[in-house]
């Protein structure tokens, strides 16, 4: 089937008889809530006024983790269930989780962070895990830190833990997902906006297609809200969010050499250097964010920010704006405050019911997805129950031991390094991975934007590709290449709208994009 007779099926479908639930956002929350439900039997839809992915759920700092810097805060309950999870994703799907070791050196003169509390807290995680964490965790001396990672600097140093995370592609992740529940039945469009919805005997949605600019009807006995940072914009969403906003800078591997992620502080706040491949990622900050939710840049005070703190930890790299390769800005959609209080952040989720068969999902985060996704299902199921509106018994939750994708249709396509630059890849993304814009190829479904320092080149010859397969007239590719120049510098640097000063902001909170 081609891309938009797929595309059509899947609207058709949508209209048809009602579905048992519709999922308003397509990130990585929303993939799973649809993989869950449809793997359960019921029927369901998904739209996502923007691409896959687009938000949040592509700009993470691509950690699976517990969270060390919880288990200090005395989030024990947290940490649990993080590190449970992340294990779980490494069995469901192994080509997009790999365990990730991690040095946290530590410096005399840095209260917050001491060796000798780091060395209990990294035994007690490990426990977290059910006793068996990605791995062991050891402790280093100074000497054999310097061993390690030569290039950071010695000054001060007292010696490091060393202990265990995940690494995956939180783009990656979420497109495998909505994969997997389309096998399962679920029918899934991007770039189709939910409008307004009211209520009699079924939720009466109102979408609209906006690749072919027409307004839909959807019929659904019930709702979820998985729009992230836009979950306390939806009508009827009763979401408080605060939203802060963190960047992630990509930079050549030989300038920042980490065999390991090393973790690097500044008072209580932490900043991760990770290997990818030839290239190393960098951040992140934490600022508080009031700005179009559609277009978050890095700015020049946040890339300053970054960079100063590599360069005191890494005085052989003397990184400066031009050395970066790739840069991203995502938004955390913390819960707020139930009195509107910004200091009380959390990284916890809440699922709530505020009206007849609408769900809010919000808060979390990347490694808890799939437990967030589970305890929705089972809302939803047990609701649909009381109502008689399931035909027949429902499937138990499988989605923590059945893998998201066979082998077969990841190899060479979905990984955490970026696929091989050819056309079948770009074939396999516009044919099976709804991809429908040149970002939606260079972007999220192979990171080459920010890997390679040729992007702009490879961008052109994607969109020929794309165009060919899609057919697009010139103009259409012309504004193809405009519509991503415009869309990845917005995402990138932006030297015309600096936020509030980085440093001051990312003293008030400690929460990576994860």
């Amino acid at each position: 089937m081609k891309m938009g007779e797929a595309r059509a099926a899947a609207l058709s479908a949508l209209t048809q008889s009602p579905l048992d639930v519709l999922i308003v956002g397509g990130g990585i929350v929303g993939a799973g809530v649809a993989r869950d439900a449809a793997m359960r039997g019921l029927k369901v839809g998904l739209v996502d006024k923007h691409d896959f992915a687009f938000g949040t759920s592509s700009r993470s700092s691509r950690l699976l983790h517990g969270g060390l810097r919880y288990l200090a805060q005395g989030r024990v309950g947290l940490v649990h269930e993080a590190s449970v999870e992340k294990k779980v994703i490494h069995h469901i799907a192994p080509h997009l989780a790999e365990p990730l070791p991690f040095i946290f050196p530590t410096y005399r003169g840095n209260k917050h962070w001491v060796l000798w509390q780091l060395k209990i807290g990294v035994k007690v995680y490990d426990l977290l895990c059910g006793g068996r964490n990605l791995g062991k965790s050891t402790w280093l001396s100074q000497r054999e830190v310097l061993q390690l990672v030569p290039a950071l600097t010695p000054v001060n140093l007292n010696g490091a833990v060393r202990y265990y995370d995940g690494f995956t592609n939180d783009a990656r992740l979420t497109l495998d997902t909505l994969r997997s529940a389309a096998r399962s039945g679920a029918h899934i469009v991007n770039y189709c906006r939910f409008q307004d919805a009211t209520r009699a005997d079924l939720w009466e949605c109102e979408v609209e297609d906006l690749l072919a600019r027409t307004r839909l009807k959807i019929r659904a006995r019930t709702v979820v809200n998985a729009t992230g940072p836009w979950a306390d914009g939806l009508p009827h969403s009763r979401v408080k969010l605060r939203v802060t906003k963190g960047i992630h800078l990509v930079v050549e591997r030989s300038r920042v050499p980490v065999p390991d992620t090393v973790v690097m502080t500044e008072g209580k706040r932490i900043l991760f250097a990770i290997p990818w491949g030839e290239r190393t990622i960098i951040g992140t900050t934490d600022t508080d964010y009031e700005g179009p939710l559609d277009h978050v840049t890095a700015d020049a005070t946040d890339i300053r920010y970054v960079l100063d703190i590599t360069n005191q930890f890494f005085p052989q790299a003397k990184l400066t704006a031009p050395d970066v390769i790739g840069a991203w800005a995502g938004l955390r959609p913390l819960l707020a405050d139930p009195n509107g209080n910004p200091s009380d952040i959390s990284r916890s989720h809440e699922i709530r019911n505020p009206e007849t068969g609408w769900w809010d999902v919000a808060g979390g985060k990347l490694t808890t997805y799939r437990l967030m996704a589970e305890q929705t299902v089972d809302q939803l199921v047990k609701w649909l129950t009381k109502q008689r509106a399931l035909n027949g018994h429902t499937q138990p939750c499988r989605t923590a031991a059945e893998p998201l994708l066979p082998t077969t249709e990841t190899a060479n396509l979905s990984g955490i390094l970026p696929p091989p630059f050819n056309r079948s890849a770009v074939e396999h993304y516009c044919a099976n991975e709804w991809a429908v814009h040149l970002d939606d190829v260079m972007v999220r479904r192979t990171s080459w934007h920010y890997y390679y320092r040729d992007a702009a080149l490879k961008a052109q010859q994607v969109a020929n590709w794309m165009g060919e397969l899609l057919g697009w007239s010139e103009a259409q590719r012309v504004s193809e290449l405009g519509n991503y120049h415009a869309a990845t510098a917005s995402a990138a640097v932006s030297e015309s709208s600096p936020s509030a000063n980085a440093r001051e902001l990312n003293d008030q909170s400690s929460l990576p994009v994860v």
